[in-house]
């Protein structure tokens, strides 16, 4: 089918003859001798008029055509003296898609976000979410760019694994065995030597593991796949599915990665300020009045950097009575990552060198045999949006970081195997991508930045 976007008729800079445009109508009005139509295709947020003359048009279609109705459009892109808008369609003929609905649910009406979750399938014909996941697609396509430009390979890394990245156990199984008749061993445990794949898989929590192997042949790598949590959460920041984007390099360390998780944080906001600026306008108008703002302080501003230990510091500092009290060795919380960047530094931070024990075992061991080589990137706002590390390419070292956390080493043989074949110094980070879109987007919950949203007790559409 033929037809022209809405958004380049309304970028036109001419009038135009015999045009076709197709979309969904938002908006119905009847006059004594006209009908307005209000039509939007999802390329913009705009809306385009069509003029409908009863004249020309089939009385009887007019009639049936309703709101949320799927239509096609031939006639005359002409100048429009609406105030508002430079164009209009003065439709010549118009054809029906299917049905047109008389119980649709989104009309011209405020509709809370709960309830738009519960039609997902329909939700995205809203402003609020066009915008959403036109800069969801704006975002990804700028994450490929900043890579490839740096000569950074795109790698797939697996979704069944047998590894557990982070340690926590947090994971969905992936089993043929039918539940309650799974066969046992001697000892009485479930034998997954005669599942599927011979051993116990699971849905990956990470794509590092593995791109970590790539790099040390590649050099500089990156994953962009979704990943998945078995955490029974259901925190606006949470989800059981989500995307990740995971580079690993060789020959980097600590400060190399916080130069690059720097970058690569200005460069996709700047793309997106500057591809979607209609959009972004939107949701500062609607959403979050400090959006604009925000994301152009993420361009402008320096980002500072401290150690885990001043950062206690000064939350310890700061004589407030915190959810969570602050002590040396505690995980910090959204509460404290917010009061750093939003009262203490008013900008972005690197967190940097952690506590060994509450960092993951392939962070590399700092001299002081505490804290280990990692990095948390902390935004105003959302707190925590990209963490990483300087990964541990010593082997014994890593052979003991194992073994203090009860991880077996036969489940780890090919990750041990890079530290014995060429080890190389190397580092890397993970971005979540709904954490990352709701900072670009001003949205408060996870939910509304994915499009069919997977959290405890929902797996809907």
């Amino acid at each position: 089918m033929k037809r022209t976007k809405i958004q380049a008729l309304l970028r036109s800079d001419t009038p135009a003859q015999d045009v076709t445009i197709m979309g969904w109508i938002r908006f119905k009005r009847s006059s004594k001798n006209v009908v307005f139509l209000a039509l939007n295709d999802g390329s913009c947020l705009a809306n385009i008029q069509v003029i409908c003359d009863p004249g020309v048009i089939d009385e009887t279609i007019i009639k049936t055509i309703s709101v949320g109705a799927c239509v096609s459009v031939r006639g005359d892109l002409v100048a429009s003296p609406a105030q508002g808008q430079n164009w209009e369609i003065h439709a010549r003929d118009l054809t029906l898609f299917g049905t047109s609905p008389d119980d649709y649910p989104l009309q011209t009406k405020k509709h809370s976000f709960e309830f738009l979750r519960t039609i997902a399938h329909l939700r995205v014909r809203t402003n609020t979410f066009g915008a959403v996941f036109r800069i969801r697609n704006a975002t990804a396509y700028a994450i490929h760019d900043f890579f490839f430009k740096r000569g950074f390979i795109y790698v797939h890394t697996p979704i069944i694994t047998g590894s557990d990245c982070e340690g926590a156990g947090e994971m969905f199984r992936v089993t043929m065995l039918k539940p309650g008749q799974e066969p046992r061993t001697e000892a009485g445990t479930i034998d997954f030597s005669r599942d599927f794949f011979g051993k116990e898989t699971n849905l990956t929590v990470s794509g590092q593991l593995e791109a970590e192997l790539i790099a040390m042949g590649l050099s500089e790598v990156y994953t962009f796949g979704p990943t998945f949590r078995a955490e029974n959460s259901n925190t606006t920041r949470h989800a059981s599915e989500f995307w990740m984007i995971e580079p690993e390099m060789a020959f980097y360390d600590l400060r190399d990665t916080l130069d690059l998780a720097r970058d690569f944080l200005k460069y996709i906001t700047e793309f997106v300020l500057n591809t979607c600026a209609e959009d972004i306008a939107f949701l500062n108008e609607r959403i979050d009045q400090t959006l604009r703002q925000r994301l152009e302080q993420i361009i402008t501003t320096p980002f500072q950097v401290m150690t885990y230990t001043d950062a206690v510091a000064e939350l310890v500092k700061a004589g407030r009575t915190f959810e969570y009290p602050v002590h040396w060795g505690m995980d910090l919380q959204s509460e404290h990552e917010r009061y750093l960047t939003e009262t203490v530094l008013e900008g972005p931070v690197f967190i940097i060198d952690f506590p060994k024990e509450i960092k993951a075992f392939y962070m590399r061991m700092n001299d002081d045999g505490k804290t280990v080589a990692a990095m948390d990137l902390l935004v105003p706002h959302i707190g925590e949006i990209i963490g990483g590390s300087q990964r541990e390419e010593r082997l014994d070292v890593l052979k003991k970081r194992l073994q203090d956390m009860g991880l077996p080493e036969k489940d780890y043989w090919w990750y041990l195997d890079i530290r014995k074949f060429g080890s190389a110094p190397h580092a890397g980070f993970g971005l979540g991508f709904e954490r990352a879109l709701m900072y670009l987007t001003g949205m408060a919950n996870i939910r509304d930045v994915i499009p069919f949203p997977r959290t405890p007790g929902n797996a809907e559409f």
